[in-house]
């Protein structure tokens, strides 16, 4: 699935980003309140989920996220995070538009009653309970608040709505709700500090970030390289392969075998495959903690040692013919040329080195490499022997995004994909098997993220069609490759353009590109009448030698 995993589509589960003096901090936060029934309020208290709370005049903000900066003594402090009220003057969004304004607590601290505070457009901070939201803003303001911070009596930030009776909702001041550790912090400050001022703003993001292009040319260029080197490999062995034929060779091997190191997946166990994902992505959610999440970072690194090994050991090994070529017998693991043992030490101590650092700013390079090293070993063994097996891989794998992102919402009452994709309950930043790219201009932070499946899956098609253009003998444009990749680059992104139609929440990625890849695979085969081929062969018919006997060949096709 694709998903933009920032503070603002957050909003209902999240984990809430905060600068602290030019330094980013983290602070987990439990869910945000959903749902009536399963939380203790206190008097006037109403929560609603976006769609259901009430709207009427007064009454009609969206609901925004607030980025509150602090002041001490005239120095810059730490900043938090609260979220708009639906009622009262919408919070500016630029932050050189928002005054610098000093801040005092309310006499009564809980604001029900009419304020003994003399102000003169102070932000006034008030504490949550004993009356409705709308009485707290309303005394705030009649006492000359510019301002209203309302400090929630847990760690969690609430929607704060106005019940359907409620009239009085002529309210001319921005009200705010911080956490409680945000309310106990400010506390401290005014304790010990003569001046404390506060900030309030609530930016907006860009449509699109520049991470969301580099993220399609990642995902682009990666299924690119793995078609290609996928690609050459069967040239290479058809070549060996019709050599062996004209040589007149008794024996001779089957390209298709395990032994080539290839393996070729069937309709079962592309069906299978499905069953098994959907298995182990209930068992992520269920069991979703910070040790289930380390195991799966320990799986993953050793993932990206093998690819990452595989990868260098091909590159290198046309400087370095003789080494890669020659092997040495290791006690339980077998032959390893000495490239392999030369590379190995290598990829262990970088994948080591993102382990351990791999909660820093930084990380998310090294976990790409990881990622896409993987990814383009796995198109390379893997193959997608014929268009049916494809077609039955990408179906399944279809309906398994929408499943898992949109339906499980009406069993778990929450999206499955997406909670495990961003690490919810685990207290990490999401599972590892995902590429991604800090969103360089968003001023929420957070990464535009990928996963391996929305690339993996379509990659073994699009990798099929470059091997049969190759081994056909096609030219780029009569081929099939270059216009499933054309088709998998557009479905991509028609993904992000529904990613930012729809704020940001997260998108089955497969439900758009698999119409289009694998749409645009069979209609050319239709209409150049090569489906059946395509369908149950998946490779052109080879001409056999007529010195080497019939059966010999008729066994090879």
């Amino acid at each position: 699935m694709l998903l933009r995993r920032s503070i603002y589509q957050e909003l209902m589960d999240s984990t809430l980003r905060l600068g602290d003096a030019g330094e980013r901090r983290i602070l987990k936060m439990h869910k945000f309140c959903l749902r009536v029934e399963t939380q203790k309020f206190t008097a006037g208290d109403i929560v609603h989920q976006d769609d259901l709370a009430p709207k009427k005049p007064g009454c009609e903000n969206d609901f925004v996220l607030v980025k509150v900066q602090t002041w001490v003594d005239g120095a810059e402090n730490v900043e938090f995070v609260g979220v708009g009220a639906r009622f009262g003057k919408r919070i500016v969004s630029k932050e050189k538009n928002a005054n610098q304004t000093h801040v005092v607590f309310a006499n009564p601290r809980d604001s029900c009653k009419p304020l003994k505070n003399k102000l003169s457009g102070e932000v006034v901070i008030v504490d949550r309970g004993n009356c409705r939201f709308t009485a707290k803003a309303n005394n705030a303001e009649a006492a000359g608040a510019s301002a209203l911070l309302i400090i929630n009596n847990q760690k969690e930030l609430y929607k704060m709505v106005c019940e359907p009776d409620e009239t009085d909702l002529d309210i001319e001041i921005p009200t705010v709700m911080l956490p409680q550790d945000a309310g106990a912090t400010l506390e401290k400050m005014l304790t010990n500090s003569s001046k404390v001022s506060v900030q309030l703003y609530s930016p907006r993001r860009p449509a699109v970030d520049v991470a969301e292009v580099f993220l399609w040319l990642m995902a682009i260029g990666t299924i690119l390289c793995a078609s290609y080197w996928s690609a050459w490999s069967a040239r290479e062995a058809a070549i060996e392969h019709d050599k062996l034929l004209k040589d007149a060779i008794d024996e001779i091997p089957n390209t298709n075998d395990g032994g080539s190191g290839v393996v070729e997946i069937n309709t079962f166990s592309a069906i299978f495959f499905v069953v098994l994902a959907s298995g182990f992505l209930v068992v992520l959610y269920k069991l979703m903690s910070y040790w289930f999440i380390e195991l799966l970072v320990v799986v993953f690194c050793i993932g990206g040692v093998e690819g990452l090994q595989t990868c260098l050991v091909a590159l290198l090994s046309r400087w370095f013919q003789r080494a890669a070529d020659t092997y040495v017998k290791v006690p339980f693991l077998g032959p390893i040329s000495y490239l392999t043992i030369a590379v190995s030490p290598f990829c262990i101590v970088f994948a080591v080195l993102w382990a351990v650092y791999r909660n820093r700013s930084f990380a998310w390079i090294g976990q790409d490499v990881l990622g896409i090293a993987l990814i383009i070993t796995v198109l390379q063994i893997v193959h997608v022997p014929n268009l049916k097996v494809g077609t039955v891989l990408l179906s399944c794998a279809f309906l398994y995004d929408i499943f898992w992102v949109f339906v499980s919402k009406k069993l778990f009452h929450e999206s499955v994909m997406i909670v495990v994709a961003r690490g919810d309950k685990s207290g990490e930043d999401g599972i590892p098997m995902l590429l991604k790219i800090p969103r360089m201009f968003d001023p929420w932070g957070g990464y535009s993220i990928i996963g391996f499946g929305d690339i993996l899956l379509p990659g073994l098609l699009i990798a099929f069609s470059l091997r049969y253009d190759w081994l056909a003998n096609k030219t780029l444009r009569t081929g099939y490759f270059i216009w499933a990749m054309v088709a998998y680059g557009l479905g991509l992104l028609i993904t992000y353009v529904a990613l930012n139609l729809m704020d940001g929440h997260g998108q089955p990625a497969l439900l758009y590109i698999v119409p289009f890849t694998l749409g645009t695979m069979l209609t050319l085969a239709r209409k150049r009448d090569d489906l059946w081929m395509l369908w149950t062969k998946g490779e052109p018919e080879r001409a056999c030698p007529h010195h080497v006997r019939l059966e010999q060949c008729s066994d090879e096709k």
